[in-house]
């Protein structure tokens, strides 16, 4: 059975070289603890959690999958056991404000661990992932007995949480909301109405769960102005912090699903449950994007994470398995044949692996610093300076989400391609990473959508371009400092010649849109693949710059894990970042092509 590694020299490599975070540690209010020395034990002994108790329930748990019967849904065997040891270990409240007995570190620490645990079992770590949302709801917009109800139990690991959105009439477009909530003369609310796909729904790891709804008030506006946000607990707490009666909450089905097995996706039935009211009433969809912003942020990993364990996986069997000689001559003379890893295309699917899991990580780790501005600002009351970093993030929130896991997909397959025939058995477990990936570009907006946020919301109708000139002139900036380096150079350059190009493509599209609106949509999805090959060869570049300095100065233990960074660099810029020029043109391309036919001509099949 294939095993996990934690990739903690190359996660450190990031941490310490590439984007000094125990500097940004010392600059932040709650990174008082966050030492080097602290930062170091978390990532080992998270490593060792992932490694040993994760990974090996990876397999097992997507044979078994979860199970609903008699109204109770059960977890795969192993998952309760693995969840205890992660509530005791303080996993969940890793950067949780410590009023309400988490550890206070910076909001970063938790992604860390969040890539570490999504990489080794994507499955159980969305139990807790999801908890991690509401708690953050609830934190900026809960009133302060809300706060005092739910975020120590939350906190604690001991209640889940989930976000409550999807309705079998309408997914993306919240507008079409219909459950509802009708006030009591208690205070509370009755909610009334199904939701699907609902993540973490329900399940026997947690003694509560804190669902997060969507709802709609009696004579609320219509669209998504009438939306409002409220919290609906599995069982209603006591006065005492505890569990009490039963809510008319009930799972009402689990989704038969291509991937993901393990993590219990369920219909979710609301027959006049009570609610609590979160947030402004109508104001639910503003307060509910600070759930989904962590999500997208989340499922950005689910792309890092597959092509980082495809790839360990398919390099270790590349290394073993044997087939044919190499086309340069026999690199094995004692073998019947060379290892995979001989022939050239084998290394251009590794390299493309590696490539996409280091720089993916490393884009990720670049944002996480933002999130840790943005939520030191909402802590501190600073609104200016959470806004300030809210944009920033907000900018690239739907690359980092669609671009990664559309990437993460790739690496998947090319994963499975490595393995042969052997890569569609099961007990490899090629395919399952395949089958468990494919959902990342799906859900919390698919592609399109993260797309059409990116164009049409980010970059022209909130900044006009604003925000693309923002970042690309701090491209430009890191590009100049590095002309003069013969070994950077080339990769200087072309940054300058893309953060150009970039602007002049926003100026086209946004041209081009005055005349035909359906230009925004058209260029939508090649506009955000180009932006995501662009910003990883910057984080590329960056990651170039350490490695280079560090193979000058010699001497290094790890001299090798430099020159393996150089080579992949290399690569990444002379084989994948030339995709974007075919994303530059398809995108400039007229919407004729797409929009002459009609509905019934595309019908059309004989």
């Amino acid at each position: 059975m294939p095993v996990y590694k934690a990739p903690l020299r190359d996660m450190k490599f990031l941490l310490n070289e590439v984007f000094d975070y125990p500097g940004h540690y010392e600059a932040l209010a709650s990174g008082g603890n966050a030492t080097p020395d602290i930062v170091d034990a978390i990532l080992t002994e998270c490593g060792r959690f992932c490694e040993e108790v994760l990974s090996p329930l990876y397999q097992s748990g997507d044979d078994e999958g979860c199970k609903l019967e008699d109204g109770i849904v059960t977890t795969p065997r192993g998952y309760k056991e693995a969840y205890v040891q992660y509530a005791m270990g303080g996993w969940q409240g890793l950067s949780a404000p410590e009023e309400f007995g988490g550890q206070g570190l910076p909001a970063s620490m938790g992604l860390l661990k969040q890539e570490m645990m999504g990489t080794a079992n994507w499955s159980f770590s969305m139990y807790p992932g999801l908890s991690l949302g509401a708690m953050n709801t609830i934190f900026l917009h809960g009133s302060a007995t809300q706060k005092h109800t739910y975020l120590t139990p939350l906190t604690e690991g001991r209640w889940g949480g989930t976000m409550c959105l999807t309705e079998p009439q309408c997914g993306t477009d919240l507008g079409q909301v219909k459950t509802r909530a009708e006030p009591q003369a208690d205070g509370s609310y009755r909610l009334t109405g199904t939701k699907i796909f609902i993540s973490s729904g329900d399940h026997d790891l947690t003694e509560n769960i804190v669902h997060i709804v969507l709802a709609r008030l009696p004579d609320a506006p219509k669209g998504t102005r009438g939306i409002s946000l409220f919290i609906v607990p599995k069982f209603l707490p006591t006065e005492e912090g505890g569990v009490g009666e039963r809510n008319a909450v009930t799972c009402g089905s689990l989704e038969k699903k291509m991937g993901i097995k393990a993590s219990a996706t369920c219909v979710m039935n609301f027959d006049g449950a009570t609610g609590f009211l979160i947030g402004p009433e109508n104001e639910g969809l503003n307060c509910m994007f600070t759930f989904m912003n962590t999500a997208r942020i989340g499922t950005a990993i689910q792309g890092v994470g597959p092509a980082e364990l495809s790839y360990q996986w398919a390099l270790a069997y590349a290394r073993e398995r044997r087939s044919m000689r190499a086309l340069s001559g026999k690199k094995e003379p004692d073998q019947i044949a060379d290892a995979l890893i001989y022939h050239a295309d084998v290394r251009r699917m590794l390299l493309t692996q590696k490539a996409i899991a280091e720089g993916g990580r490393a884009m990720l780790y670049y944002a996480a610093r933002l999130a840790d501005h943005m939520v030191e600002g909402h802590t501190a009351g600073d609104q200016k300076k959470a806004e300030k970093y809210d944009d920033k993030l907000g900018f690239l929130t739907p690359i980092l989400k669609g671009f990664l896991t559309e990437l993460g997909c790739e690496a998947a397959n090319l994963g499975m391609q490595v393995f042969g025939g052997h890569g569609y058995i099961r007990e490899h477990g090629m395919e399952q990473i395949v089958r468990d990936t494919r959902i990342a570009t799906l859900y919390e907006g698919t592609t399109g959508i993260q797309a059409l946020d990116l164009l049409g919301r980010k970059v022209l109708l909130m900044t006009q371009g604003g925000a693309v000139r923002d970042f690309t002139l701090k491209i430009a900036n890191f590009a100049r400092k590095h002309l003069t380096d013969k070994r950077l150079r080339p990769y200087a350059v072309e940054l300058l010649k893309l953060s150009a190009q970039w602007n002049l493509l926003t100026v086209r599209v946004m041209l081009a849109a005055r005349k035909d609106r359906d230009v925004v949509s058209a260029a939508a999805n090649d506009f955000l693949m180009y932006s995501g090959y662009v910003t990883m060869a910057y984080i590329w570049a960056r990651q170039a710059a350490v490695a280079a300095d560090r193979v000058r100065k010699g001497g290094e233990e790890s001299e090798a894990f430099y020159r393996a960074k150089l080579v992949t660099a290399e690569f990444y810029y002379e084989r994948l970042l030339p995709r974007a020029q075919a994303h530059a043109t398809s995108m400039l391309s007229p919407t004729e092509n797409l929009m002459q036919l009609d509905a019934e001509d595309m019908a059309f099949i004989g």
